[in-house]
C-alpha cells in the first residue's frame, strides 16, 4: 500500500490532487491514501468561514466546496483530523468521525480507523494548558475565544486513545513531536516565529524547573539552551 502524506491543506484540494497525479505519472505508482494531518478546511460556504480562525483578509474559500457539493470527487482516498485553522463549526458536526464530502474522511476529535490492514488513530486539534481539563461548551456563532478554544485538545480525548488496546500502525497528531527542533533549524524557526520563541522558552523554564530537582547537569544545560533562545534573535 503506497501512503501520500500531506501537512497543511489550507482547502487547495485540487493542488494535492494534481501533485499526486504528477507523482502517479511520473513515477508509474498508483497511491492508495491520502493523509492530511490538520489545516485541511474543510469550507462549505461563505458562512463556515465565519468559524476560520484566520484573519479575514486571508479567508478564502479555496476548492473544499466543490468536493463537498458532488462536482468533483476526491480521485484518491483521503483521511484528514482538524488542525488550528478549521471551518470548526462543520468538524464539530463530525465529532465521532464522518464523510466531510466524497471520499473525504474526518477521523473526528479522537478516533481509530481501519484502511485495509492499516489502523490510524488520529488526535484532531492543538494543546492549550488553559482548556485541556475543561469540555467543549463552545457553539456556533463563535466569539474571540471560543474560535479558538473549540479546536484545542481535550484530556478526556486523549484518555480515550489511552484505553486502545490493540497496536495501531499510523498516528496523525497537528501538534509536533516533542524535541523534534532538535533534529532541525530551531535558530531560524525562534527567529521567523515570534510566537514559537514564547512557547520554546516557557516549555524550556518548565523543564528547567523540574531537572535542577533532579540533576544539577541537566540544569545546566536547560540555562545554556534557554540563554540561547533568549538571545537567538
Amino acid at each position: 500500500m503506497k501512503i501520500a502524506v500531506e501537512g497543511c491543506m489550507h482547502g487547495a484540494l485540487d493542488k494535492v490532487y494534481d501533485t499526486i497525479k504528477y507523482i502517479e505519472n511520473t513515477r508509474n505508482i498508483k497511491i492508495d491514501l491520502l493523509l492530511c494531518y490538520g489545516d485541511f478546511q474543510a469550507v462549505r460556504n461563505g458562512k463556515d468561514m465565519d468559524s476560520l480562525n484566520v484573519a479575514p483578509k486571508y479567508r478564502e474559500m479555496k476548492s473544499f466546496w466543490i468536493y463537498y457539493s458532488g462536482q468533483e470527487v476526491a480521485p484518491v482516498p483521503t483521511i484528514f483530523i482538524g488542525g488550528n485553522n478549521e471551518a470548526s463549526n462543520y468538524l464539530w458536526e463530525l465529532y465521532y468521525v464522518g464523510w466531510a464530502a466524497p471520499n473525504i474522511y474526518f477521523l473526528g476529535y479522537a478516533v481509530v480507523v481501519k484502511f485495509g490492514n492499516i489502523r490510524i488513530n488520529g488526535l484532531s486539534g492543538i494543546y492549550n494548558a488553559r482548556n485541556y481539563c475543561l469540555g467543549h461548551h463552545e457553539r456556533p456563532p463563535y466569539n474571540d475565544n471560543t474560535i479558538r478554544s473549540v479546536y484545542h485538545v481535550r484530556e478526556y480525548n486523549v484518555h480515550k486513545l489511552m484505553h486502545l488496546e490493540k497496536l495501531i500502525d499510523i498516528f496523525l497528531s497537528h501538534d509536533w513531536p516533542l524535541s523534534i527542533t532538535d533534529y532541525g533549524n530551531w535558530q531560524q524557526l525562534v527567529c521567523c516565529k515570534k510566537t514559537f520563541r514564547r512557547s520554546s522558552k516557557e516549555l524550556l523554564e518548565a523543564n528547567l524547573l523540574l531537572s535542577c530537582s533532579k540533576n544539577s547537569d541537566h540544569c545546566i544545560g536547560f540555562s545554556s539552551l534557554a540563554l540561547q533562545i533568549h538571545r537567538s534573535c
